[in-house]
């Protein structure tokens, strides 16, 4: 009967304007006055589509859509999703970027050093993701990087992505690492990229941090990174993102930890942040330095020492910036 409705209306549309019309028609430049964004639902026929976008100005005639559609046989073909049609696009236009599927591709980008916690708030507001997560990941198991994705994906297959991403770096790079490295594992070359990301954002300085905490290894001594410290005290005290928000105190040094490398040797427990692939480079492949400390230049740098003298002056001229920089200006 739905059938017989059809060829009845489609022989009364070409009984008052002939094929030749309809065709014209179908062909003709729509209302749109310029570019507009709708979503299609999944599981809607030509007729609801139509309409759809016949109120959202894209076509004219959510009639002469349907004919169009159902004359070229390609009712079944129109897919769901996320689209952007261009202005003044015919409605023949707008059955082929329906049948071709061409939906707005959406990004996400997770930065380098983030927290499991801050790549789950980012992935909570990005538009169009849906569902919900089955526990949480790990920290250090999600790659940092730009992903793309379409209106409807699920959180939980991105989070796939980045856990297979983050599997496959380290499986491609551990067994291309620098020989005589301190570390016995990819997990533990994961932790260390992850304070070598928290420690700096200089790219050039990656590869020097890791060799002076991988040369502090071999030699038994304390790490003393202050971004594990800084994150079991955010832990500690629930602070957002897992990333603290004050400066460390000599308290908090000295305050026993998991992840407080100044009171405990070797690495921490756990990674401190998702590194990206050149902070898990710069732990494979450090730079050939015998420098054993590193502190802030006050430029956005470090000035790394190999001996407790040369970091002690260094460390003396980091403390003049800091109180010259809280001085008030002379009147």
């Amino acid at each position: 009967m739905r059938r017989l409705g059809f060829a009845v209306l489609v022989a009364a549309a070409l009984g008052s304007v002939g094929l030749a019309a309809l065709q014209n028609a179908f062909d003709r430049l729509g209302p749109l006055g310029g570019p507009a964004r709708v979503v299609v639902p999944k599981g809607k026929g030509v007729a609801p589509i139509g309409r759809l976008l016949e109120r959202h100005g894209v076509l004219s005639s959510s009639l002469l859509f349907m004919i169009g559609v159902r004359a070229t046989g390609n009712q079944g073909r129109l897919r769901a999703g996320e689209y952007d049609f261009p202005g003044a696009i015919s409605p023949r236009g707008v059955m082929e970027v329906l049948i071709a599927g061409r939906t707005v591709v959406r990004k996400l980008t997770i930065p380098e050093g983030a927290t499991t916690a801050r790549v789950l708030r980012l992935l909570q507001g990005a538009y169009g993701l849906r569902g919900g997560l089955k526990g949480t990941p790990g920290e250090g198991t999600l790659m940092p990087d730009t992903y793309h994705y379409a209106f409807g994906d699920q959180r939980a297959q991105l989070i796939t992505r980045m856990e297979k991403a983050m599997t496959e770096e380290t499986s491609r790079s551990w067994p291309m690492r620098s020989k005589g490295l301190a570390l016995r594992s990819p997990r533990e070359a994961v932790i260390l990229a992850s304070m070598v990301e928290r420690e700096t954002a200089r790219g050039e300085e990656r590869p020097i941090i890791a060799a002076v905490f991988l040369n502090r290894i071999k030699r038994g001594m304390a790490l003393q990174s202050d971004p594990t410290v800084a994150y079991g005290v955010a832990l500690k005290e629930a602070a957002p993102d897992r990333v603290l928000l004050r400066p460390l105190t000599r308290a908090d040094l000295a305050t026993p930890g998991a992840y407080n490398t100044y009171l405990n040797k070797g690495l921490p427990p756990h990674p401190i942040a998702n590194p990206g692939r050149a902070a898990i480079a710069a732990v494979l492949h450090p730079a050939p330095t015998r420098a054993l400390y590193f502190v802030a230049d006050g430029k956005g740098g470090h000035v790394f020492a190999r001996t407790l003298e040369e970091h002690n002056r260094n460390v003396r001229r980091w403390r003049r910036f800091l109180r010259n920089r809280r001085a008030p200006a002379a009147p």
